[in-house]
């Protein structure tokens, strides 16, 4: 039973990297403005903010950059998210799972979503104790088996840390305008 379940694991994660959801060309900085020597793309939705955060695991040489666009009304919203980079099935299949999750949730979602990977990331394939959290995570449980590597978490992490440096770069640009 176990190795049925990770071999369901392994396909779930193989085919999320074959047919990654929200990869594909970065918007332009067409119509950028510089800010603390930053440029910034202007949103697709007229309400937002956007930002950008380019991450990189020098172990094994995966590398992505996400964007975001984060409503400017209260409760702050991820209106969008896209990604472009490479790597292996676990990043890009993480990041793919990613976009799922956390498309249109409000920023608070999407941080707790963050910290329950998190947490799913450092328990050493035990996965976590909590039912409603892994409920929560949806797909990502896949990720759990990863977690028994300590070389791949960071694999498996990289689009997530994009995704907190990005949406708090968004939030730090709206403070600053207002």
């Amino acid at each position: 039973m176990a190795d049925e379940l990770e071999q369901m694991y392994q396909e779930v994660i193989l085919d999320a990297s074959r047919h990654p959801h929200g990869k594909g060309a970065l918007p332009q900085a067409g119509d950028a403005s510089v800010a603390d020597g930053e440029a910034t793309v202007m949103a697709r939705h007229e309400a937002c903010s956007t930002a950008r955060s380019h991450q990189f695991n020098p172990t094994c040489g995966d590398e992505v950059t996400v964007h975001v666009e984060v409503g400017r009304d209260e409760p702050h919203r991820i209106e969008d998210i896209v990604w472009d980079g490479q790597g292996c099935s676990i990043s890009q299949a993480s990041l793919s799972i990613m976009v799922d999750l956390v498309r249109g949730r409000t920023v608070d979602e999407a941080m707790h979503l963050f910290d329950e990977f998190h947490a799913l990331m450092s328990s050493r394939g035990a996965g976590l104790d909590d039912e409603a959290a892994m409920d929560e995570l949806g797909d990502a449980t896949v990720f759990q088996g990863v977690s028994k590597y300590p070389m791949r978490i960071k694999c498996a992490l990289l689009g997530w840390e994009g995704l907190k440096d990005s949406v708090a770069k968004a939030l730090a640009a709206q403070r600053r305008a207002s």
